[in-house]
């Protein structure tokens, strides 16, 4: 119950009876739950009058048909993308193997009279 263990559960019990005493804790109790339904009752209110305006005017927008297109334009943008990330990635592979081909051979050039005095 929303991640709440029962050690946990036992001491907000014990807390909310130290708070409101056992004559009050069931009168705020009844009042929490009451809150509570008002509160899921006006959320309901609010997501009927919504569909009540799409309804009326002609808005006829579902989450698949919103998802779709956004879907869509996904696709698109990464076929765009996709060649020119692979050239970029290609150059990127071509430029580092040069480069480390150009520090092999420094290398070599700065350690070769090095390896013949020894």
């Amino acid at each position: 119950m929303f991640g709440i263990g029962g050690g946990e559960l036992i001491f907000i019990i014990f807390i909310a009876l130290m708070l409101f005493g056992t004559d009050k804790l069931p009168e705020a109790v009844r009042t929490f739950a009451k809150v509570m339904a008002n509160l899921k009752n006006a959320t309901n209110e609010i997501k009927s009058e919504i569909q009540k305006g799409v309804d009326t005017n002609g808005i006829d927008l579902s989450m698949k048909q919103i998802t779709s297109t956004f879907t869509d334009e996904v696709d698109k943008v990464k076929e765009t993308l996709t060649p020119t990330t692979m050239d970029l990635g290609e150059n990127v592979m071509k430029d580092a193997t040069e480069s480390v081909s150009k520090m092999k051979t420094d290398l070599e050039d700065l350690t070769g009279p090095i390896k013949r005095q020894l």
